[in-house]
């Protein structure tokens, strides 16, 4: 048995010119718009087409569906005999269904025909396709053997057997399915096993039923799972209620909840439903029809929460999910990073959140020993957060009434005298008391608008290819920097780096290991904000005189250099850099129009967290789209809020309470 390690180059992605396909795959693939092979479809393309026994880990989201439906279209698959040679098996009916449309895509110029089959559909309709020319047939184990035990489906001419999502279907009870298929097949077949991980299982069936396998290991889905953030919360025993509690607090925009069971799906998602949050719930007993309306609310964004089993939740993938949810935690660790690896896909933050009970301890050891994943421990949410979050939602109520609502100019002038008044808070307090004395519904009223809120429509893409199957995008020339007001002496502390030190380390390198012990944050820019490729906390700082500091004046052949005078810090730096902080280099790595940097001198060690600060800016006033980015380092945090909002974020976090700590806060100065 041999074994290959194939990884990624760090080189410019190839084309599908490297690749020795056909003008009619080609013509599919230039259709479906890829433009540049995945790392797991430039190695399994030609060992797959010499036709050699493959067991290949990749991570979920690159591309694996399309490595084996390529060489399978190009070669495997004769176009000339309309009987079924290829079979393909996968966990669920929506990843069978996924993989059938992807086939059907890569063959239609070269007319290879392929066709689902699966439990819950009609059985005629199944055999009528098979029997109607399908030379690839993609299906669930149970219905597969269906029609091989009926005889609907001739076995006799299939060359190439594929196993998609093979670790799940061999840890989940698939194992004496695949056996007895097995059995029906011709001994002379080629077999090729995917996964995202690789458990012993996978190695001891590749060992019994393949043929000097080739072990293609490319990124698993460990490393997805490594660049989310993971906490947990120890369960008091009423897990149902803690859950609830959770989402109270962490609010996730949308979500999967894990359960171990068939029955704890429905029961989790109806006591969702019961607190007004929109909700459903898929297993293997839901009829395929209520399948297909779950799985198109959830695409259409009307579901915020879905609630599901592992073997359920394969094949769906989707794009805009923030959080994971594990209300049971699972029995391995592989199916703990399956799970996970859902969020924080392309680029985009992510969040995982488990309930842990005693007896899920022993998992949770063996979860860091295996993946070296070290989950926060967290406390459930006191009285006080709950507490805050019912303020912060009646808050966003008044906000939702008076913000299209058109304001009479004395009005705001009159405001604005009562703000500035000694005795503002209490009048704004009683006038707060009659109104809401004569509408006691407006606290459940403004709870229930956030639960009943979808996710935003804005962040569901159209369906495109897989990330690392398209072009790479071509980010936008960076805007100007607009300037921040500063109220204090313009004086600027960066950091001093030499372009040799820059060039020392590569960009992905430098990215690498600024990440590598630093936990996700909850939120991060929109945009590019991590171009400068360095970390400045512990680098040493000057202050440097903008006086002093001649204009840049580029020249056709070599921008000359900007000379800057040195000054020693001062007390106010000395006093800032004993203490850890840096109060006013920013981190506005790139800085973009419209958005203004605030500097917090609270961070992780102190135990702040992203939606406390989030909680303070809503209690303020500020929407959340009005807060473009919070990044809570070990020693501070930078807040990134419109730019017309800034004086009022300023306000709300100078002094606020902060993990039980009054916090510094002012506009962060912009690093050039």
């Amino acid at each position: 048995m041999s074994t290959e390690t194939t990884t990624e180059a760090e080189a410019p992605p190839p084309t599908f010119d490297s690749l020795p396909l056909s003008a009619e795959l080609r013509r599919a693939i230039d259709d479906l718009g890829y433009t540049h092979p995945t790392p797991v479809q430039r190695a399994v393309f030609e060992p797959a087409v010499r036709g050699g026994d493959l067991v290949v880990q990749a991570q979920t989201g690159t591309g694996k569906t399309a490595s084996f439906a390529m060489p399978l279209v190009d070669s495997l698959v004769k176009r000339s005999v309309n009987v079924v040679q290829a079979l393909i098996l996968c966990p669920t009916r929506e990843l069978a269904l996924q993989v059938n449309r992807e086939v059907e895509a890569l063959g239609k110029h070269r007319n290879i025909h392929c066709t689902a089959v699966y439990g819950g559909a009609p059985m005629p309709r199944q055999v009528e396709a098979i029997q109607g020319g399908a030379q690839v047939v993609v299906g669930t184990p149970g219905r597969v053997l269906d029609h091989l035990r009926r005889g609907t489906l001739d076995p006799t001419g299939i060359r190439t057997f594929i196993l998609d999502e093979s670790d799940e279907m061999l840890s989940m009870g698939f194992l004496p399915q695949i056996t007895e298929i097995l059995g029906f097949l011709p001994k002379t077949l080629q077999t090729l096993l995917f996964s995202a991980t690789l458990p012993p299982d996978i190695r001891r069936y590749a060992e019994r039923h393949l043929k000097n396998p080739q072990f293609l290991t490319l990124s698993g889905d460990h490393i997805g799972a490594l660049s989310i953030e993971h906490t947990i919360y120890l369960s008091r025993g009423d897990k149902l209620g803690e859950l609830m509690q959770v989402i109270e607090v962490e609010n996730p925009e949308s979500a999967i909840v894990f359960c171990n069971t068939r029955d704890e799906t429905k029961r989790v998602a109806e006591a969702l439903q019961q607190q007004g949050f929109a909700a459903g719930w898929l297993n293997a007993d839901l009829a395929q029809n209520d399948r297909e309306k779950v799985m198109a609310a959830t695409r259409n964004s009307e579901l915020r929460f879905l609630v599901c089993t592992d073997v359920a939740a394969r094949g769906i993938d989707i794009s805009h999910l923030t959080h994971v949810i594990n209300y049971d935690f699972p029995e391995s660790a592989e199916n703990y990073v399956h799970r996970t690896g859902r969020t924080g896909r392309a680029g985009r933050t992510g969040k995982a959140i488990a309930l842990i009970e005693p007896g899920d301890i022993g998992n949770l050891y063996l979860l860091r020993l295996t993946y070296k994943l070290k989950p926060v421990e967290r406390q459930l949410p006191s009285a006080r957060e709950m507490k805050t979050r019912a303020e912060a939602d009646l808050l966003n109520l008044f906000i939702s009434a008076f913000e299209k609502r058109k304001t009479h100019p004395d009005d705001l002038a009159l405001a604005r005298r009562l703000l500035s008044h000694t005795q503002a808070e209490k009048v704004i307090a009683g006038l707060l008391r009659d109104h809401l004395g004569a509408r006691p519904e407006a606290p459940e009223e403004a709870t229930a608008a956030r639960r009943a809120k979808p996710p935003r429509a804005a962040d569901v893409p159209a369906p495109i290819p897989p990330p690392a199957a398209r072009a790479p995008r071509v980010p936008p020339p960076a805007p100007r920097p607009v300037p921040v007001p500063v109220p204090r002496p313009a004086a600027v502390v960066a950091p001093v780096v030499t372009a040799k030190s820059a060039e020392a380390e590569p960009a992905p390198e430098r990215e690498r290991s600024r990440e590598r012990d630093r936990p996700r944050r909850e939120s991060a820019p929109r945009g590019n904000g991590r171009s400068h490729g360095q970390d400045f906390d512990d680098l040493p700082r000057y202050t440097v005189s903008e006086a002093s500091a001649p204009a840049a004046t580029p020249s056709a052949t070599s921008p000359a250099p900007v000379v800057a005078e040195l000054k020693p810090p001062t007390s106010e730096a000395i006093l800032a850099e004993a203490a850890g902080e840096r109060p006013q280099d920013g981190d506005f790595a790139a800085a973009r129009e419209g958005i203004a940097e605030i500097y917090v001198s609270i961070g992780r060690r102190d135990g702040a967290r992203p939606s406390d600060i989030q909680t303070i800016l809503e209690q303020s006033g500020l929407l959340a789209e009005q807060t473009d980015y919070i990044r809570v380092r070990q020693r501070n945090t930078f807040v990134g809020v419109k730019t017309e909002y800034l004086e009022k974020a300023v306000s709300a976090l100078n002094g606020a309470a902060i993990a039980g700590k009054p916090a510094f806060a002012e506009p962060a100065r912009q690093r050039d």
